[in-house]
């Protein structure tokens, strides 16, 4: 069994302050570090943490009691390999994430730690950010005469001269630096990165040095569906049910519900040292009641203060809470939802058209019982002029939840193609209308013609081809419906990360008359083509209804 002074004394803070510790926090002792400490193949070496505890607090700064718990659980170790290879610290800006981590890879590149050219890389997504990082080492060794002759000190590079250990710091636009030697490598802010592609470059040279490990240390972010959500979803299974094949010790500190950001007492549970800085209190304070003045700051707070999804509460269509559940029956263990068969059903089709040279989506309307099912399909073209600013892992395609979507290398994205993917869902389902608004709409009328597809007006009102022709009255009627079907959960998306991206990236603002219309969160690189192309499928939505003829 493992004895430490500094786990117990956190594991009994939490026990007498249960408001100030959320969920994530209170899993992770329940399911995780009490069974460790109840393990006899678990090797703890105490005196290299005791080293490690002296040289942060005696070169930089005292540390607060939640960083020597964590700190603890680096010098753990199963048959001489980490017991976790990933220490993941997810908590709101302010907090000194730096400080705290930075001590500690200082430490690993000394004597004490004792592993030769152990190398830190400290990654972020830019330089400005990874030098920050890399200063709290600069600074405090710069500045200390007893260091002179055990460091070689430079603004690139820190490097401790007997065990010829170095820190440096990189951008995750890196390219030719696969088969580095690394000990560790610090994420930093993984909320910006859109894929695991940067991430990978740096870890690939993990396990060539002893005691490999990685550090990521953020806040949360507005990129969904990318690395940092693949982390949390990852780690709140291994805090769930205990299993941790993937080694990490989760350290998540985040509000539980998005009402506690009104609640100045519940901000601890985002801000574990929020009772040790009053300047981190006093800094909070200011932004809170700044929302009162700029309620579009909100946003902002709930992501970095409190760490919950961004999304902009004020206008979004829907929290990622109801939008997750667009895809999956438990949103907690992404337990997909069940689809039925739809195997020859009446569905409309839907359809949204940004630009030749951007995004196109359709998809297919299905209604069973009170529940709309909505499987879309987008083309996505990659001589966009703002493809490589977009943050959605497009290079995910092809995988489990990436299938209803393909990047296209052309210059733009035919009409003729989404013609026939229509032709094609015409002979499979009963299409009752296929809808789209005003954009392009004579391009595709023609087309559709030459297919044989009907179009809809005056004298042919059962035609196929639905144009809306006032789409904000149109809008206004449907947006306050599917408001209520989001909150409901009756809406199922299947497993689709880019609608689950489109969704978070539309809002809903009002006109000058109370109606609510259909927005951009962010008008250039959040899009909304497939949400839209739902929006659309759902005007004829009474098509899909069963008409009851008494004779």
């Amino acid at each position: 069994m493992i004895t430490c002074k500094e786990i117990d004394y956190y594991i009994k803070y939490c026990e007498l302050h249960p408001n100030e510790i959320n969920e994530d926090r209170k899993l992770l002792i329940e399911n995780i570090v009490m069974p460790i400490l109840a393990r006899n193949d678990v090797f703890f070496d105490e005196n290299m943490y005791k080293n490690c505890l002296f040289y942060c607090e005696n070169n930089y700064y005292p540390l607060f009691l939640y960083q020597k718990f964590i700190y603890a659980f680096v010098f753990m170790y199963v048959d001489d390999v980490p017991l976790f290879s990933t220490i993941l610290i997810f908590m709101g800006r302010g907090n000194g994430k730096d400080g705290f981590l930075m001590p500690l890879c200082s430490f690993l590149t000394t004597p004490l730690h004792g592993i030769e050219k152990y190398h830190i890389d400290i990654v972020a997504n830019s330089e400005e950010q990874a030098k920050d990082t890399f200063s709290v080492v600069y600074d405090m060794l710069e500045g200390n005469q007893k260091f002179k002759d055990k460091f070689y000190i430079s603004k690139e590079k820190i490097m401790n001269y007997k065990t010829k250990s170095r820190i440096i710091y990189n951008t995750s636009n890196a390219k030719t630096k696969d088969g580095k030697k690394t000990g560790a490598v610090v994420l930093n802010e993984l909320h910006a990165y859109e894929d695991s592609s940067q991430i990978d470059v740096f870890t690939s040279g993990l396990g060539k040095i002893k005691h490999p490990r990685t550090f990521i240390i953020t806040t949360n972010g507005n990129v969904r569906e990318g690395p940092l959500d693949e982390y949390l979803d990852v780690s709140r299974q291994v805090l769930r049910t205990g299993e941790n094949l993937a080694n990490i010790f989760p350290f998540l500190c985040s509000i539980d519900d998005i009402k506690e950001f009104d609640q100045p007492g519940k901000w601890h549970k985002a801000n574990p040292s929020l009772k040790y800085m009053p300047v981190l209190q006093a800094e909070m304070n200011k932004a809170y009641q700044e929302i009162k003045l700029f309620p579009s700051k909100k946003a902002e707070f709930i992501a970095k203060r409190m760490n919950l999804p961004s999304s902009k509460e004020e206008s979004a269509i829907a929290n990622w809470e109801n939008i997750l559940a667009t895809s999956y029956s438990n949103t907690k263990e992404k337990i997909i939802r069940k689809m039925p068969s739809l195997e020859n059903n009446a569905a409309i089709i839907g359809i949204d058209y940004a630009d030749v040279r951007d995004f196109v989506s359709a998809g297919l309307l299905f209604k069973e019982g009170d529940e709309y099912i909505y499987i879309q399909k987008t083309w996505i073209c990659k001589r966009s002029p703002f493809f490589d600013k977009i943050k959605f892992p497009f290079q995910n395609a092809g995988e489990e939840g990436f299938k209803d979507f393909e990047v296209v290398d052309t210059e733009n994205i035919p009409i003729e193609t989404v013609v026939e993917w229509c032709v094609e869902q015409m002979e499979e389902y009963q299409v009752k209308k296929i809808v789209m608004d005003t954009y392009r709409y004579t391009l595709f009328k023609t087309i559709f013609i030459q297919y044989g597809i009907s179009i809809e007006s005056k004298d042919n009102p059962y035609g196929i081809v639905r144009l809306i022709r006032r789409s904000n009255s149109v809008y206004a009627l449907i947006a306050p419906l599917i408001e209520k079907l989001l909150t409901d959960k009756k809406i199922n998306f299947g497993n689709s990360a880019i609608m689950r991206w489109y969704t978070n990236n539309t809002g809903t603002t009002e006109d000058k008359f109370g109606n609510k219309l259909f927005t951009k969160i962010e008008p250039k690189l959040r899009k909304t083509d497939g949400f839209m192309s739902f929006v659309h499928s759902m005007q004829a939505r009474e098509e899909l209804d069963e008409v009851i003829i008494y004779i």
